[in-house]
């Protein structure tokens, strides 16, 4: 099931509103050994900075056949062998992760959907205890040259409250600044123990 307003401007203009590699490392997406899921891999922007820098799998997942084959193309061109696109529909059936399997699950640009809190559902129960959770979004506090329209785009504080009902926990703004200037950045964990 494709998100409200979803699609991809083309790859060059996708790439100008990021430094990629300076959010992963901001976000702390590789930070830990083991595997982390992508939920909404697009074009593999942040896909291969992780995979470079990660001592275990990055599973991209994408509902577009078209994102998918951008990603295994580039994993072919790069030479990564820890990449491991799946075209998915992780809304309508769950990402297909064992439970408590992955240590990070990154979900970016997608918060915009009509069930927000499903998917941070799914990425909780994907993640081990401990286990973190990055999210950004196109900001709401400004014009930006792409994004979702304004009266969808999550604030971070709804996209906090929907985390808190998934589970997650040690909420974290992190400030993007200019790798990312249109977006901002969040951080969460889901408990070591939960009652």
């Amino acid at each position: 099931m494709r998100g409200r307003e979803s699609g991809m401007p083309v790859s060059w203009q996708w790439e100008e509103f990021f430094d990629p590699r300076r959010v992963v490392d901001l976000l702390g997406c590789a930070d830990s050994p083991g595997d982390v899921v992508e939920f909404g891999c697009g074009y593999g922007t942040f896909t291969l900075p992780v995979a470079l820098k990660l001592m275990g799998t990055v599973h991209a997942l994408d509902v577009d056949p078209e994102m998918i084959g951008s990603v295994t193309r580039s994993v072919a061109q790069e030479g990564i062998g820890n990449i491991l696109p799946t075209l998915r529909d992780f809304m309508e059936d769950g990402s297909g992760l064992a439970d408590g399997s992955m240590v990070h699950a990154m979900v970016f640009n997608l918060l915009h959907i009509e069930d927000p809190l499903g998917l941070l559902r799914e990425a909780h129960r994907v993640l081990a205890p401990g286990g973190k959770l990055s999210i950004i979004h196109w900001r709401t506090d400004l014009e930006t040259p792409r994004g979702p329209s304004m009266d969808i785009r999550p604030t971070p504080g709804q996209c906090f409250s929907w985390a808190a009902c998934a589970g997650f926990q040690n909420r974290q703004t992190v400030q993007l600044g200019s790798s990312a200037p249109w977006h901002y950045g969040l951080l969460l964990s889901k408990p070591l123990h939960e009652s």
